[in-house]
């Protein structure tokens, strides 16, 4: 599909070439980090609807650097083929939160901060657990990717540990190995900063958010999750209205298999307390789990103990493993998103359609 992209500077062009022809208002934010070829990095938005709307649908993509390449596809068909949009509300579709990551092949950004555990808004940040510090040898090896039975390493913790749990203390976020996978950071980093200052100007007293943010890795290939977060509306009643299955709030842990520290949707959270918000993980599945894992680690080697080159194996593996080139793949990722997008803003539309004290009080 011609909406998805080879690498993070094409889809940046596709997604602000669309928004121009669209009319959409567009700014960006410049990152001090730097692409492969020392290319200027940004976080880049586009609004359309009502300028000083309060009911907004966000839309999130590239979160995870390379998982990006899906959302922002979906981004640049929402874009081409626009959907209605009443008129006190809008759309803000904000283009790879980890340019870095998207542009290096990376899920982690410039300082390996796994940008979905550093939404951390306390004085301290958890060590890391008993079993993952247990781990740190075979998660995160200080040579280059090679041959080094790490699946069989692997089955014999699966047998010692038990899936869950294993799974559960690998992926939950850690903060005390700066190379190390899942590694949340000390602070909170210079995009998230940054994103966060600018929804401070760009939206400063939201009535109603609806999040999107788009993941891509978790489950089967082509299976989509919902996973729903602050809950203003219940899970079977957004379920309904958005024409899907969502997980309800607090079953992060059951479907996932683990319940993530400093997670983006904390964010929103602490920005807008008094605002009613539903925040949806959208995450389409593409290798078995275990996959996923092993190409994690050989990129994270490559990364900090071989040259980091865009091509060698353990850089487009992993991009396999986050963007599959299969045209099924990227068709159903697309049409989903999309469908989620209109089916969000009708949602909008129709709450403000309601008498007021109709809608559910924010939790």
């Amino acid at each position: 599909m011609d909406c998805f992209s080879e690498d993070y500077f094409s889809a940046r062009d596709k997604f602000r070439g669309a928004a121009r022809e669209t009319g959409a208002e567009q700014d960006s934010i410049a990152l001090a980090a730097r692409g492969p070829g020392g290319e200027a990095l940004s976080i880049d938005f586009a609004w359309r609807g009502a300028p000083a709307a309060r009911r907004v649908l966000i839309h999130c993509s590239g979160l995870h650097g390379v998982e990006g390449f899906a959302g922002s596809a979906i981004q640049v068909q929402v874009l081409r083929q626009l959907p209605v949009i009443a008129g006190d509300c809008a759309l803000l579709l904000i283009h790879c939160l980890n340019p870095f990551g998207m542009s290096w092949l990376r899920r982690a950004n410039e300082q390996n901060v796994d940008l979905n555990r550093n939404f951390i808004f306390a004085a301290r940040r958890p060590e890391a657990s008993a079993t993952y510090a247990r781990l740190d040898p075979l998660l995160n090896p200080p040579f280059p990717p090679r041959w080094d039975g790490f699946y069989l390493q692997l089955i014999y913790n699966l047998l010692r540990y038990g899936y869950g749990p294993l799974k559960a203390a690998i992926a939950c976020g850690q903060y005390s190995y700066p190379r190390g996978l899942f590694f949340g950071g000390q602070q909170l980093e210079e995009g998230p900063g940054n994103y966060r200052n600018w929804l401070l100007q760009r939206l400063p007293n939201p009535q109603r958010l609806l999040v999107l943010d788009v993941h891509t890795g978790l489950g089967a290939a082509g299976q989509e999750s919902l996973l729903h977060s602050l809950a203003a509306t219940p899970a079977d009643e957004l379920g309904e209205r958005l024409g899907a299955v969502v997980s309800a709030d607090g079953q992060e842990n059951k479907v996932l298999g683990y319940r993530t520290i400093g997670s983006h949707e904390k964010l929103y959270a602490n920005l807008y307390p008094g605002c009613r918000i539903d925040f949806i993980t959208h995450e389409f599945g593409t290798r078995p789990s275990l996959q996923v894992l092993s190409a994690l680690r050989a990129e994270n080697q490559w990364h900090h103990f071989g040259s980091g080159d865009l091509n060698h194996s353990a850089k487009q593996r992993l991009r396999q493993v986050f963007c599959p080139a299969e045209s099924d793949w990227q068709r159903r990722i697309v049409a989903r998103g999309q469908a989620l997008v209109h089916k969000g803003l009708d949602l909008l539309a129709a709450e403000g359609c309601l008498p007021p004290g109709a809608c559910h009080d924010s939790q």
